[in-house]
């Protein structure tokens, strides 16, 4: 297994309270980065509880993480959320975009609010992100978006996730010509089926026709989503820019 070293290397992965983007700031940790956990606020506080559990056990990895608050479909917080970056660190080295939301179903049955909310979160939220992200980003920094498989082939009942997705991967190419000169590489990763949460509400039949469909035969895990993310992270990778790798198990 590759050991990459981010010692003193800044890293934000939004939605990072739990499942993917959790293990992606695990391999982080791992690698001796300053970490930082995103989540956004709810009425019960639960993703505030979920995202101190995580930086309690990204501690545990020895290294410094701090816990951030922001709604990241609203410019305005995603432009305090860097500023307090700034500040107290001095700016970031990599930038994740993974929060995301679910709203399926068919477009004849889905609500204007459904197809709002899912792309203000996962598209609108990856371009606030990378835009004031940016601006404290240091040159020769990383910008790694968090796609799907589903912004690639399109699947039933995801017509707002699958246009959310699929803009992600169009955003990729765009900012990683406007920010080559400062040699920063932005690229996408887009996952097939992973064990996440997400996964909750499939029916064990559904998960079995899936693992039946992929050339692996599994579901695919986190951290196999994490070692990408971390290579496309890493110095070494420093000429790969304006991609989107699928992490499929061979799928499609």
């Amino acid at each position: 297994m590759v050991r990459y070293d981010f010692r003193d290397k800044v890293v934000l992965v939004t939605g990072s309270s739990r499942g993917l983007g959790a293990a992606i700031l695990d391999g982080f940790a791992r690698a001796g980065a300053i970490c930082l956990v995103n989540y956004m606020e709810d009425a019960a506080g639960q993703n505030r509880r979920e995202a101190e559990q995580t930086a309690d056990t990204l501690r545990q990895h020895g290294v410094r993480v701090e816990v951030l608050e922001t709604d990241v479909s609203r410019a305005d917080r995603v432009e305090e959320l860097m500023s307090r970056i700034k500040e107290r660190l001095g700016g970031l080295d990599v930038l994740v975009n993974n929060a995301g939301i679910l709203r399926d179903r068919t477009i004849k049955k889905m609500t204007p609010a459904e197809w709002q909310a899912v792309l203000q979160t996962n598209l609108d939220g990856v371009f606030y992100c990378s835009k004031y992200g940016a601006e404290i980003l240091r040159d020769g920094g990383r910008i790694v978006n968090i796609a799907s498989i589903s912004g690639v082939v399109g699947f039933h009942g995801q017509g707002n996730y699958a246009a959310a997705k699929a803009g992600v991967i169009a955003l990729t190419k765009v900012q990683a010509k406007e920010l080559a000169r400062r040699q920063i590489t932005v690229n996408a990763v887009a996952p097939g089926v992973i064990r996440t949460s997400m996964l909750d509400s499939l029916k064990p039949e559904v998960l079995s026709e899936y693992e039946r469909q992929i050339p692996v035969g599994r579901i695919g895990r986190p951290e196999e989503v994490a070692h990408v993310v971390l290579f496309l992270a890493c110095e070494e990778s420093s000429y790969l820019t304006g991609q989107t790798i699928q992490i499929t198990g061979g799928w499609f």
